[in-house]
């Protein structure tokens, strides 16, 4: 199982080795490595030293001047095309390096309606749907909700809540973020709360699957904790440490 693969597609051809099937949650797009800006397409586009402004402004928490600067270097781009241009290029590497079988929910910084183009036979695509894997019943759903960020599958608390309730009696809920615990929710590095969601931490009290997993923290506080009967667990950062976290049942 992976969650924010964001570009690792080397590390990704190996994830489901001995595996009945690879299970993946989300963010496969790089748009910025924070780690290494020299990586993604911002700097693709506009150099490592622009990139090394924004994220020292997004890090600052000065998300308008951020867009600010974001919206100067893009004056006279067509910022639609060369995104979506970018992302189809990651794609085509990353959905070539999935195995045979991979069930994928989408991350807040993918463009879910490109999947269908790259999402090829023995990948299953699913969000706000069910699937029985190894006998247990499996519910995704996938994005995140509304922050300053403006990623582009950040969707309505609302929204979020009916795809959450949709699926009903689960064994295992993969999303891609965090139900709203502020352990899990708390990114170390960051040093800010990712928004989790309020209807998915209200469905595992109320439906009780045996696991609940996600990512889109990287760092965070807890990696793992126990929320009733449910072992809550955040699978990864793939991008960074190459390693799947492996489900044995």
């Amino acid at each position: 199982m992976v969650s924010d693969v964001h570009g690792n597609s080397r590390d990704l051809k190996r994830a489901g080795e001995g595996a009945d099937a690879l299970i993946c949650l989300g963010d496969l797009v790089l748009f910025l490595d924070y780690a290494d800006h020299s990586r993604g397409i911002f700097p693709d586009l506009f150099g490592v030293e622009n990139a090394d402004r924004i994220v020292e402004l997004r890090t600052a928490r000065r998300f308008e001047e951020a867009r600010e600067f974001g919206n100067r270097l893009w004056d006279g781009v067509d910022r639609n095309a060369a995104i979506e241009s970018a992302v189809r290029r990651q794609y085509a590497e990353l959905f070539a390096a999935f195995p045979t079988p991979t069930y994928a929910t989408f991350g807040n910084v993918d463009i879910p309606r490109l999947w269908p183009e790259y999402a090829g036979s023995g990948i299953t695509v699913l969000d706000g749907e069910r699937v029985e894997i190894g006998g247990r019943v499996f519910g995704f759903v996938g994005g995140g909700l509304r922050t300053q960020m403006r990623t582009p599958y950040e969707i309505d608390d609302e929204v979020y809540a009916a795809k959450i309730a949709a699926l009903g009696e689960v064994d295992v809920l993969c999303t891609h973020i965090p139900p709203d615990v502020p352990e899990l929710c708390y990114d170390t590095v960051a040093r800010r709360f990712e928004r989790g969601s309020a209807a998915l931490l209200d469905a595992i009290r109320e439906v009780r699957p045996k696991y609940a997993f996600f990512g889109h923290v990287h760092q965070p506080l807890a990696r793992r904790m126990r929320v009733g009967a449910t072992e809550c667990v955040n699978v990864g950062h793939f991008a960074s440490t190459g390693t799947p976290w492996t489900l044995e049942w």
